[in-house]
């Protein structure tokens, strides 16, 4: 067994014991997806990422966690191919991952959503949801341009998708109104709602609850699981309540300075010396 699938076997023990003594029934988490294997990415002399590897597995909440500039966002764009890093490979479905643009990344089943927000704001709630579906259009623009024939019919097609996305949400009473004029918890959500629409296999959440009161963060928490449980999709995210990402998340991965520093189910990670130092800011002897 090579080393790979020695590491994988035994994460799949520790999810089952995890899961065991929460006094659960064990959830299937599949294969690997994606595989982070020695990332590092420089921005002239400063150090982003140094030497970082993790996986995310089939229909788990993977957790990525750390103080303020430890990296987190950095290796989201790397995944998602705004960052290409200097040193490292992605393995994406058990193959090499060659550098690829961000909307050919996002052709191949992996969505995401921004720290700061990046709606179109003047565009409502369903147009800006109906973006999420532009990669998936095939009509030329010929047909786009004077909206006829197949241009009309695909559009009917992924606007019924759009649909279903909104009533998932329930962001009904929002469809037609200005994302500008909403509140900013409804925005995060219909920011989500563009994710969703391109159908990911993968989504990458950054800080998806940044700036949301309790109820909002509530309502979040329980439309990421749905997500994860009722679509399939396997989640990544970032998110610095640590009462959300250990209540939701199968495994969390805790970088700091660019270093990763813990791996594990939640309770290894909260009980991590390291960890616990890195987030009071002390070292420890």
């Amino acid at each position: 067994m090579n080393i790979h699938a020695q590491a994988a076997a035994e994460t799949d023990k520790d999810y089952e014991s995890a899961e065991i003594a929460h006094g659960i029934s064990p959830r299937h988490i599949g294969e690997v997806v994606l595989e982070v294997r020695n990332i590092s990415l420089r921005f002239g002399g400063v150090k982003a990422i140094t030497d970082v590897s993790f996986d995310i597995r089939d229909g788990e909440i993977r957790a990525i966690i750390g103080p303020n500039g430890a990296g987190k966002s950095s290796m989201l764009n790397v995944i998602n191919g705004f960052y290409h890093p200097q040193d490292g490979e992605i393995w994406f479905h058990g193959k090499k991952r060659k550098p690829l643009k961000p909307h050919q990344i996002a052709q191949q089943g992996i969505a995401r959503t921004f720290q700061n927000i990046a709606l179109f704001k003047g565009m409502t709630t369903l147009d800006n949801i109906m973006t999420g579906r532009l990669t998936m259009m095939k009509s030329n623009v010929f047909w786009q341009a004077i909206w006829q024939g197949p241009a009309q019919a695909e559009e009917v097609r992924h606007r019924e998708t759009v649909e279903k996305i909104i009533d998932f949400l329930e962001i009904q009473a929002i469809r037609k109104t200005p994302v500008g004029k909403l509140p900013y918890g409804l925005q995060k959500r219909v920011e989500l709602g563009r994710a969703l629409a391109a159908e990911p296999k993968l989504l990458l959440l950054d800080e998806p609850m940044a700036g949301m009161n309790v109820e909002e963060k509530e309502d979040m928490c329980r439309f990421i699981l749905d997500v994860n449980e009722e679509f399939g999709t396997t989640i990544a995210l970032i998110e610095h309540d640590m009462g959300v990402v250990m209540d939701i998340s199968d495994r969390v991965v805790v970088l700091d300075h660019g270093e990763k520093i813990g791996d594990g189910t939640p309770d290894e990670v909260r009980s991590n010396q390291e960890v616990i130092d890195a987030y009071l800011g002390v070292s420890h002897d």
